[in-house]
């Protein structure tokens, strides 16, 4: 979303611009963070008519995906690697950025290194690109004088998280482009086959089977209530993408998501990897354990796992390890929570939770190939027995007319 602030810099001169973000709370700390003090800050109205729409299309197709975020970190670290300053990687890397939308993002941090910000400083002015995890990484480096180290961290760990992520992903892709394939010519079939054959059927004035008046009663019910089920689906969607947005909605969606067989412990799993990944990652680069809690419940995607890091976070504060902040939690295996505790006792904790971020990085994978086994015959059947009902219900009766003759 698009905000349109009105503020005053550090030397009272009135500044206008937008920023774009999430929410007017993240507008108003991306703005804060470029030194300004915010008189006035709107969203623009972007939602109505054609010109919303096509503002839709242009953030659709000019949005900055995971994938350009882990290529220009990897082009990051290669360039410190090669002792090249940082003023001159980021103005390098704008010019051969295919993405519009980042390389406007890249020439802002050119712009902001070039008045004296540091690099974390001009990465939190664009939160919906890089995340609180990314900055503070950064942040870590600049402040241990190890940028080049961290952005090798970011890369690899980037590179682990894109790469684990899209196998999930695309093991699902398949599945849902046949069924929805199927779905989409069985009503092909109901409404426009189906209602021909059953004319012929029902003229013949012969007794039907039971399973063929049931395919023509839902061919019936199709035909004449076309357009309304098509509202109904269209109502129920929008209503349901609202519902998603809320805290509850969102509450409800996470909770079913891990509870469902097989996409449950897929989900898991993967959302453990993220967790001690990320809390590795950051450990490793010097980053404290409750700084490193507050960031990884703020990217961990999941309104369960969230409330859980959170509670661990306030307990973690107060004096208690991690290890027994999470032990109570049924969600969190007690594997993890024993191997947590050892690496706390004996100093280790980073390694420990780099050794649970690769098992259960191998588990996804394990998982990811299993339902791929157990979709591809769960499909074949699904499809025969639903072609076979059709084809069924249609020649059956044929046949019978036939063999009267």
């Amino acid at each position: 979303m698009l905000f349109k602030y009105v503020a005053i810099d550090k030397t009272n001169e009135q500044k206008e611009g937008t920023v774009e973000a999430v929410t007017i709370d993240s507008a108003i700390s991306a703005v804060q963070k470029r030194g300004y003090t915010i008189m006035s800050i709107d969203p623009l109205d972007e939602g109505g008519g054609l010109k919303g729409l096509l503002n839709i299309e242009f953030a659709i197709f000019n949005s900055v995906s995971n994938k350009d975020v882990v290529i220009l970190s990897r082009q990051i670290s290669t360039l410190f690697q090669a002792h090249v300053s940082p003023l001159r990687i980021f103005r390098l890397l704008s010019a051969e950025i295919e993405n519009e939308r980042l390389r406007k993002v890249m020439n802002d941090i050119v712009e902001d290194l070039q008045g004296g910000s540091s690099i974390s400083r001009s990465l939190t002015n664009h939160p919906d690109v890089f995340s609180s995890f990314y900055v503070n990484l950064v942040r870590a480096g600049e402040e241990s004088g190890s940028l080049e180290k961290s952005f090798s961290y970011l890369a690899d760990y980037l590179d682990r998280s894109y790469e684990i992520v899209s196998k999930a992903k695309n093991a699902l892709i398949y599945p849902a482009f046949v069924i929805s394939i199927f779905i989409g010519v069985m009503a092909l079939m109901l409404t426009m086959v189906i209602p021909k054959i059953a004319k012929v059927l029902t003229d013949a004035g012969q007794e039907l089977p039971i399973y063929t008046k049931m395919v023509i009663g839902l061919s019936d019910f199709l035909v004449n209530n076309v357009a309304v089920l098509l509202f109904l689906i269209a109502v129920g969607g929008y209503v349901g993408w609202r519902f998603l947005q809320t805290d509850v909605g969102k509450r409800a969606y996470d909770e079913f998501i891990i509870s469902v067989p097989f996409i449950g412990d897929l989900q898991r799993k993967l959302l453990l990897t993220r967790i001690c990944d990320n809390l590795a990652t950051m450990l490793s680069s010097g980053i404290s354990m409750v700084q490193a809690l507050e960031v990884t419940s703020d990217v961990v995607d999941n309104t369960i796992y969230k409330e859980i890091l959170d509670a661990a976070l306030i307990e973690v504060r107060g004096g208690r390890s991690f290890a027994d902040s999470v032990s109570e939690y049924p969600e969190i295996p007690g594997v993890l929570t024993q191997m947590v505790k050892v690496g706390e006792e004996t100093g280790s904790l980073s390694e420990i939770l780099t050794t649970l971020a690769n098992f259960y990085r191998r588990e996804v994978n394990n998982s990811v190939d299993t339902l791929i086994g157990l979709i591809e015959p769960a499909m074949i059947v699904m499809l025969g027995l639903g072609v076979g009902v059709l084809l069924a219900s249609v020649l059956m009766p044929i046949y019978n007319m036939t063999n009267s003759f």
